[in-house]
């Protein structure tokens, strides 16, 4: 069935990871996300709960994220409190916040090949 309201509009966003089990395990830690598994080698979890259905295929041993592949930013209401959760569960920091005009914003690594950012205002 047809929906014209999200006609070119972005409804999905594709991450890859060698660890699914891990991925679930950090996305749910930091966000609070909940997946629905597609086998074993595929993740999702849907707009209601991401703000953007996102899926995890399984990647290759040593891939890493390309520098022009698209970044993914997130909002957070808290922005240290997000980053307390992302480096307890296992991510990195990469990029320390930096002020950008209408607010701030830091660059992660999920420990999985997936780099993505988080702002706030």
């Amino acid at each position: 069935m047809s929906n014209p309201a999200q006609h070119h509009k972005i409804n999905y966003v594709e991450l890859s990871t060698t660890d699914i089990e891990q991925a679930k395990k950090f996305y749910t830690s930091v966000f609070g996300w909940s997946f629905q598994d597609w086998g074993p080698d595929y993740i999702d979890s849907s707009a209601e709960i991401a703000g953007l259905a996102v899926g995890f295929k399984r990647g290759e041993a040593g891939q890493t994220q390309p520098n022009y592949a698209p970044l993914i930013v997130f909002y957070s209401a808290d922005l240290k409190a997000t980053e307390a959760a992302i480096v307890a569960a296992g991510g990195s920091i990469v990029v320390p916040t930096f002020e950008f005009p209408g607010g701030r914003r830091f660059h992660f690594s999920d420990g999985l090949g997936n780099i993505l950012g988080v702002w706030s205002k």
